[in-house]
């Protein structure tokens, strides 16, 4: 996926602006973005602060891996299981 060139808290900062009142096709239009990205970032991290969103991607990260690393694993056990059925 590709990196945002946005960090943590210009998303804080894009996001408060929508919280103060500043209408959403004027916070876009300063901020470059269409209002899909708006939208998506306001649901995901609505309430979060820079810090907790951080540690939220961190987090999601460490899941993706985890994730892989239980995959690969579940594969590599049924494909051992199924060479000791053969053998049986």
């Amino acid at each position: 996926m590709k990196a945002s060139k946005f960090s943590d808290a210009q998303k804080a900062f894009i996001r408060k602006q929508g919280a103060d009142g500043v209408p959403v096709a004027d916070i876009c239009r300063r901020a470059g973005i269409s209002p899909a990205p708006y939208f998506s970032w306001k649901k995901k991290y609505e309430g979060l602060a820079p810090l907790e969103m951080r540690r939220l991607k961190q987090l999601e990260d460490e899941n993706t891996k985890l994730r892989k690393l239980v995959a690969d694993l579940s594969l590599d056990r049924e494909m051992l299981q199924d060479v000791i059925r053969r053998k049986i």
